[in-house]
């Protein structure tokens, strides 16, 4: 007799649990959403995977970019083909002093590495970030987009001056 009792009580159970079931998996069951009238597909088609930008697809820190001056004040800057020892020294001490606390030659630590900058940037570019990180992150998309990659960890203005930031310029052309 109570065998049959608990029948009785768990068949309505049963069906309702049934119902549910089956009500969940039609639910579920395609990944397109519908919503009033429009259908949304949110699977990429080939098309729109080839057709991003090729260089969001390269770091920032790895694109070469010769052509932007940066924002700031420097317009223009003019190499000597042959480095200038003297000032390259004097830059090498302003960058330990100044700047060893974030960035490390060979290596991607706080900010990008110096070495090779020139073959990736303009030497106004990198004087202007040097000078100017502020505004250069604010201002200049490739100056942002370092941010970005480099966790949001925004370069300090150092407050040098434009004979400290040349003698900089010119030492990172010694680790070229």
């Amino acid at each position: 007799m109570h065998y049959n009792y608990i029948l009785e009580v768990m068949k309505p159970v049963l069906k309702i649990c049934t119902i549910c079931l089956f009500t969940l998996l039609l639910g579920c069951g395609g990944k397109e959403e519908k919503k009033e009238g429009f259908s949304l597909d949110r699977s990429k088609s080939q098309s729109e995977e080839t057709s991003e930008p090729a260089a969001a697809a390269v770091k920032a820190s790895e694109r070469v970019v010769l052509d932007d001056k940066g924002v700031g004040p420097v317009k223009t800057v003019t190499l000597d083909p042959e480095v200038d020892q003297e000032l390259a020294e004097q830059g090498e001490e302003v960058y330990e002093k100044m700047c060893l606390a974030c960035h490390r030659i060979g290596k991607k630590f706080i900010g990008p590495p110096p070495n090779g900058v020139l073959e990736r940037r303009s030497p106004e570019w990198v004087m202007n970030m040097i000078l100017n990180p502020d505004v250069m992150v604010k201002e200049d998309p490739l100056a942002h987009d370092l941010l970005m990659e480099f966790n949001g960890s925004p370069m300090a203005n150092q407050g040098l001056t434009e004979d400290q930031a040349r003698a900089v310029l010119e030492y990172f052309r010694t680790l070229d």
